[in-house]
């Protein structure tokens, strides 16, 4: 998605990296938590659409190399949720867990984060009874943390 892009309406498209804070609803928190438990201990991945009136989209994309210490997108799965996410001009959040580690971008994640306008969210299950979210942006190679608000 361009940061550029305006809709009919003459609204921007919400800019994740922008963002003062991720906002997640509740049942939004709790499938990013299913989906990393549902693969466990594997990581899992996958896509949130921030709509402009603040609802998100869970888009769940196939981890390719089923790793437990990194998450490759499967290609076909990401080339449609990617269309998805662009054609409704929403705004991009690449997720992705960790299941036995903290809720920060590895160096793989910093190496491969392509996408300046995303923010990045990792679901940690490092603590297996209170799971947590974390958000970042990552412009080369700069890593800043963006508050997650739950709720």
């Amino acid at each position: 998605m361009s940061a550029a892009s305006v809709d009919t309406t003459g609204e921007r498209p919400v800019v994740a990296a922008h963002l003062d804070a991720l906002r997640l609803p509740q049942d939004v928190f709790d499938a990013l938590v299913a989906h990393a438990w549902s693969d466990f201990p594997y990581e899992v991945c996958g896509l949130l659409g921030l709509q402009r009136d603040g609802r998100v989209e869970v888009i769940p994309v196939a981890n390719a190399e089923r790793s437990m210490r990194y998450y490759v997108m499967d290609s076909r799965e990401l080339l449609r949720a990617m269309r998805r996410i662009e054609d409704e001009e929403l705004g991009l959040v690449i997720y992705h867990s960790h299941t036995h580690t903290q809720a920060y971008p590895s160096a793989t994640d910093i190496r491969h984060a392509a996408y300046p306008d995303a923010l990045y969210a990792i679901v940690t299950l490092e603590d297996h009874d209170a799971p947590a979210v974390r958000a970042y942006t990552i412009r080369a190679g700069a890593v800043v943390e963006v508050p997650v608000v739950v709720g």
